[in-house]
This record gives structure tokens, sequence and C-alpha cells, in this order.
């Protein structure tokens, strides 16, 4: 779809109705450009889950620019510097344009190979691997950067052409903790309230978010509901551009946010701040829950968090008075080995007060991945079908089986989630493994047994857009394309269903990765299962498959979301006009009612000790996105941030003689890797920090813990022991860069003055 001569009309009241795209005539000033544009293509971002809508400009053919749409509700004609640089990816000259094999072994190079010689080789290894080892040999891993289009039929390729139950997404390692403590506390997996009722809350509570950073466009959210005299509370081990804002800051220790949520609810409750008639009549479980919670009283969680008792109970009065509250969690309260737990302890929080069905009054899990929320509800997980259907309900594989068009007997069952699949690769019991769209020898930790796994494969696939540092270890790599070069679905962060437009061809012999995939599935013998020509069919035979599930589409159509600006699940008829907020009436449970849960305090899988003796934790920055895959060949945002450096307090640099650049080595257990020393004021003195977009020997995910939460699987990238001292040296790949400017320009946004933190009207 593009804009024809009239689009301004409905954007802008007092526009013209027609403008000359080859003269500019009419056209505002900041949209002016040196190119002659051709059209203005109305899609969204390819990155974070706020989905921000924009304007890719198209000029001969080409992708040349960018513009905010400001008709889209959320980003209201802003984007951060990541959405303004996106469009460089399109046409950027690394673009993977034909297939590559290694024709001589795995230690030959990756060479240029016909589409017919690829596709016909894989098919013809994985049908001779399952032949000799059984259909579960082969895996498929795929992404939620993709569309709810192409991320539905990776699962649906898995378990209908390839008769694989090893099935699973990137999101594991993100979002699915969120997933779990959703389904146990509510019982649907998406956020309770749209970003807009941020401006009818009393109390905004952050725990383990670096909204600033992360989600710069939720951002200018926090400062409208602060203009209103919304209060702001912000718990994190690093004072983040939100939390210099904030009323009340908890910097607690990494790791001991469960504690430090019970603390905050044992205060609501001594001093009758629990909402009685809510949990009396919307929830269960509330009287073992506060049994426990009797057992955290603010003294010895204070201990645990290391904060001061006196910081806990104003932050737990300022949420406990409040007329409505809001939750948001992220990334730091999910990437634990009790990530599951903590979320519970935050929705245990908003429940006991009544904080849920109202406007500003929920909680909500952030998602870091372009399409995190869809990709998580679409079927490509171990244990799910589409619609967020359970694999293992009979009544939900019958259903799915008839849609499909298969016999239930043939439908495999669950199989391992993606952290899982590794050491199963070390035991060859994964031989092959078809990989789309993600980037493990990046995002994984323990690299080096995470390289050893899938060099040890008899038959790695990748299909990718850039030659990633995963794409570099596999057999056979297949270009595919992004997000500009095909049209699709995706569900935002709040749950609200948008839609892609195609602006350009893709690139050379690049395919669409659905393409690819129904091309393959023919090769195996199951095209009539895959009979697609456009992303249309495609979401018209997933909206079949939600019909009645929690996360219903149903009455969800490529029309309506543009009629509408996205359409909110559940959505069971086209008459319905979508779900902005849940719970208003009834949670997701069968008796519609609430489930808490008592959550005792774990620590870490791993603490300081003499030998470790400080904290390391991850992240990301506002420059980067995930693996970094795409925006470290993006020209701005790899100057601003070129390489990883290490964070640690002024006091801890003193003690151990380190200054600002100085080149440092941290070691955990698992590794080392060197970067440079940024010595500031905004983080504990026990812990390090450690942005993970970068590969190689550049990778954080080297030093990080493997072990595992035991309900969702996902690592424990947020909390490990760790040491730091000055390097004998320079790490090779860091002969020639100048640190000085990196590490000045940083330090700058770190340590702004509070006046200083609020953003300009426009984000770009």
């Amino acid at each position: 779809m593009s804009v024809d001569k009239n689009i301004f009309r409905h954007l802008r009241r007092n526009q013209p109705e027609t403008f000359d795209f080859h003269t500019g005539d009419h056209v505002p000033n900041r949209w002016r450009s040196d190119e002659v544009i051709d059209r203005y293509v109305p899609t969204h971002c390819c990155y974070c889950g706020v989905q921000c809508g924009m304007y890719l400009k198209v000029a001969r053919g080409r992708v040349v620019g960018v513009e905010p749409r400001e008709d889209f509700p959320l980003n209201h004609g802003m984007l951060c510097p990541k959405g303004s640089t996106a469009y460089q990816t399109v046409h950027h000259p690394d673009r993977l344009t034909s297939p590559l094999m290694r024709r001589h072994g795995k230690n030959s190079p990756l060479e240029p190979a016909s589409w017919d010689e690829a596709l016909d080789t894989i098919a013809r290894r994985f049908q001779t691997l399952q032949a000799e080892h059984g259909g579960d040999c082969v895996s498929v891993f795929s992404g939620s950067s993709m569309t709810n289009e192409k991320c539905y039929i990776m699962g649906k390729f898995a378990r209908v052409a390839l008769g694989t139950r090893h099935c699973d997404y990137n999101g594991r390692l993100c979002m699915s903790s969120a997933t779990g403590a959703n389904e146990r506390s509510l019982g649907i997996d998406r956020a309770a309230n749209p970003i807009s009722d941020m401006l009818h809350a009393d109390c905004i509570f952050v725990i383990g978010a670096n909204v600033g950073e992360c989600f710069p466009i939720i951002t200018s959210y926090l400062w409208q509901a602060r203009d209103r005299g919304c209060k702001l509370i912000v718990a994190d081990p690093r004072q983040t551009p939100i939390a210099r804002t904030a009323d009340i800051y908890l910097p607690l220790r990494s790791g001991t946010d469960s504690a430090l949520l019970n603390g905050m609810l044992h205060v609501i409750l001594k001093e009758g701040l629990v909402d009685e008639k809510f949990l009396r009549e919307r929830t269960v479980g509330w009287e073992e829950t506060k049994a426990l919670i009797e057992q955290y009283p603010p003294e010895g969680v204070a201990r645990v968090c290391g904060l001061k008792p006196e910081a806990i109970i104003e932050a737990a009065r300022l949420y406990g008075r409040a007329q409505a509250a809001l939750t948001y969690t992220a990334r730091g309260l999910e990437h634990q080995s009790k990530g599951v737990d903590n979320g519970v302890a935050a929705m245990n929080l908003a429940l006991a007060t009544g904080n849920f069905g109202r406007p500003g009054a929920g909680c909500g899990t952030l998602t870091g991945q372009g399409n995190g929320q869809g990709g998580r509800e679409v079927g490509q997980k171990a244990t799910q079908l589409p619609g967020c259907r359970d694999i293992e309900n009979p009544e939900d594989r019958e259903y799915i089986s008839s849609v499909w068009d298969i016999d239930e007997k043939e439908l495999p069952h669950a199989g391992y989630p993606a952290t899982l699949m590794i050491p199963a690769m070390l035991r060859q019991e994964i031989r092959a493994c078809f990989m789309v769209c993600t980037n493990p020898m990046v995002s994984l930790p323990d690299q080096h047994t995470v390289e050893r796994a899938l060099r040890g494969l008899d038959l790695f696939v990748v299909a990718d857009f850039f030659l990633s540092e995963t794409a570099e270890l596999a057999d056979i790599v297949l270009p595919g394309t992004v997000w500009a070069e095909d049209e699709g679905t995706t569900t935002s962060l709040e749950g609200r269903v948008i839609k892609y437009n195609k602006a350009v061809e893709p690139p050379g012999e690049a395919k669409r990765d659905w393409e690819i995939v129904c091309e393959l599935a023919q090769r195996l013998g199951k095209g009539q299962y895959f009979n697609f020509t456009s992303p249309r069919q495609i979401f018209d035979e997933y909206r079949l498959c939600t019909k009645g599930a929690k996360s219903d589409y149903w009455g969800i159509t490529y029309e309506k979301i543009e009629e509408q600006n996205g359409v909110f699940w559940p959505c069971p008829t086209e008459e319905h006009l979508g779900t902005p907020r849940l719970y208003e009436e009834r949670f997701g449970f069968p008796d519609g009612k609430a489930r808490l849960h008592p959550i005792p305090y774990i620590p870490p899988a791993e603490e300081p000790d003499a030998e470790y003796p400080l904290v390391l934790t991850t992240g990301r920055v506002i420059y980067h996105y995930l693996s970094g895959n795409q925006t470290r060949r993006t020209p701005f945002l790899k100057e601003q941030a070129p390489f990883p450096w290490v964070e640690m307090h002024e006091q801890t640099a003193q003690r151990l003689e380190i200054g600002d650049g100085d080149w440092v080595t941290v070691r955990t257990r698992r590794g080392e890797m060197t970067a440079p020393a940024l010595v500031i004021r905004s983080i504990r003195p026990d812990t390090l920090f450690i942005p993970y977009h970068y590969g190689h020997t550049e990778a954080v995910n080297q030093l990080t813990n493997p072990v595992l939460e035991p309900m969702m699987k996902i690592p424990e990238y947020k909390v490990c022991a760790a040491s730091v001292a000055r390097a004998a040296e320079k790490p090779a790949w860091a002969r020639d860069v100048d640190v000085e400017a990196l590490v000045a320009a940083r330090k700058r946004r770190q340590e702004l003055p509070i006046a200083q933190v609020r953003p300009t009207p426009t984000l770009r």
C-alpha cells in the first residue's frame, strides 16, 4: 500500500487535498528531500514493541528516508534514533542477495548457489536424517522480529511439513517469564492496559525497565502523566534516565526484586491499604499469599535488597494510596532464574490493591522485540498451538488439526524450548536445525557451548537478510527480506494488531521468508498444506486458528486494521471493535477470578564471593536493537555506540585504580572479555553493567549464566558473579579505536543533571 495524493486531508486538517510529488509543492518543509519522492508508504517501525507509525519515502524503487506518522495514536509524530534510521537497512550493501552453501564440508567457504540447489539439498538432507534418526532429529528455531504471518507459518512448517516436535523461538530469551507470570496470575498473556492509560494513573511503578533508553517514545507518556500529578517509583540497580526524575528511586541489588515486592505488599497489608472487596470478589489465593507476606517486614527486606527500610515503606505507601496505579516490568525483572516468580510478585501487588480493569490501573510488560507479543501467540513456541492454544490439550489439538486438514495423531506434541535445544544438539539428539531471523551466537548465554553445538550439527540452515554471527556458522544460508519488502501484521506491546505495508521489492534473488517456507514444504512433499500466495491468505488461516481462543483474532481483518489504526485482541467478530483494556469484568480463568500466589524470595543462582566479588548485569542501550545484527550496520547508530563498555561505580573504580576509558577485563566462571571502563555514579558500587548488542569477542554473553528459570526456561542474564581488573592490553578488535570520544559522549548522557533529562517534544 502507498499513499495517494489525497492522504493528507485525512492526516492534517489544514493540508491541501493534493500535492505534487515531483516539485514538492505543498509538501511540509520537514518532508522535503533532495530526492524526488514518488510515494510515501504508511507502515510501522521494525524495531521494539512500541511499533511506531511511520512513512517510508520511496524514490525510483528505493527507500530513501522515513517520516513519523502523526495519525498513529502511540507515537504521535515522534521516532527514536533507531526508528529514524531504520530505512537504512533496506538497501544496505551487506544485504544477502543469493543463497550460499558450503559445498565441500564444514570448513569450506560459503559459495553462491541457486535456489533450486539450496532448497533441494535442504529437503534431501532433512529427509535422509529423519529417515535414519526419527522425525524429531530436526528442529526449527525462529524469531519474533517477523510478522505474525511469518511466525505462524514457522510453527505450522515444523509440525506439518517436518513433523518435528522441536520448534521454538527467540522470545524464549526475553518474554517467556512475562508469559509465565501472566498465565499463572491473570490467565491471559497480554498487557492489561493500553499505554494511554498512563495518563489516568496516580502512580506508576517501573521495576526492571530502562524506559528512557529501551522505549523512548513511551517516556513522553510518563512526562505527560507526571505533568498531570502522577507519582513515579523506579526500582533498578542502575539510575536510569527516568530513575533520576522519580519521586522515589529504589537502587535494589540485582536479583532481589521479589523480596522488594513482598516487602512493599507487607507494608500495604499492615497499613490497611489492601482492597478487601476486590480480593474477595475477583481473586483467589489471598489468604495463602497473605501468610507469606507476613514474613517480609521492610527491615529484613532492606538488608536483602541493599536499601533503606524507610524507602521501601515510602514507596509502598505511595503505591498503596493511589486511586489508580500502573506497574511496568521488563527484562531486568524477567531475565532471572526466578523470572516468573518475580512477575507473579508484581501481579500480587497490583491485585492486592485492586489495580486492574480500570483506566490507569493495571500491570504490564514492556516488550523489547518488535513482534514479541504476536510472536508468542501464533504457535511457534515449544508448547503452543496458534491462538495461545495448548499443544497438549485434546480439544485444542483436534481443532487446529481440523483447520490444517491433518489427522490429530500426526500432530507432534511439545518439544524442547530453545534453551534446551543446545544441549540436545550436543547429545546429537537434534542433528539439524532450520533457523530464521534470530542470532543465538550473540543472544544465548555461554557462547562457547552454543558455538560447539551449532558447529556439530549435521545440517545447519539459516534464513536471514544479513550474514549474522550465527549465519557465519551455517552450512546453507538463505537470503530473506526486511519488513519494507513485504506486508503483514504485528502485535504491539499493547496488544494492538497493526500492519506493515510493502514499499519495495527484495534485492537480487532474496525471497520473502514465507515463500521460502512454502517452497521448501513443496520439496518435502507437503506442499498441499502450504498453498499460500500472499500474506493475507496466511493471516486469514491464522484468524481461523484463533477463533474462540484466548488470543482471538477472528474479527480482525487487514481492512479493519487500516480503518481503526490497529485493533486490540481479543476481537471475536468483525463487528467487535477490539479490547484495549483487559479484565474490566473478569480475568482469563474459567471462573473469571485472578490468582494470587505466595512467592518466597529465592537468591540468584550465583552470588558474589571472594573470587568474584561483584554482580554483572546486562541490558540494552538506546542506539541498538537485540543482537545488533541490523543496528551495528547503521552508520549513525554504530558511531554512537560502536563497541561495548563496562559501567562501574566511581568507588569501585577508585578501589581498583581504574579510570575512565581504561581497558578492563571482566571475568566470570564462564569466561572473560575486555572493554573500556565507564566510571559513573549512577550504578550500585557492587554492580557492573555491559550492553549485550555485540558479537564475537565483544559479546557479553560469553560471561552470562546459562542457568534456567524452571517453568519457562529463560536464562539468568541479569545476575552473575564477576570480577574486574585493569587489562594487560587492548583486545585485538580495539587496536585502532579511539575510546575517549565514546566514553565522553556516553558519560554526558549517563550523568545528565535532572533538569536535562526530560526529552525534547520531538524525539527524532
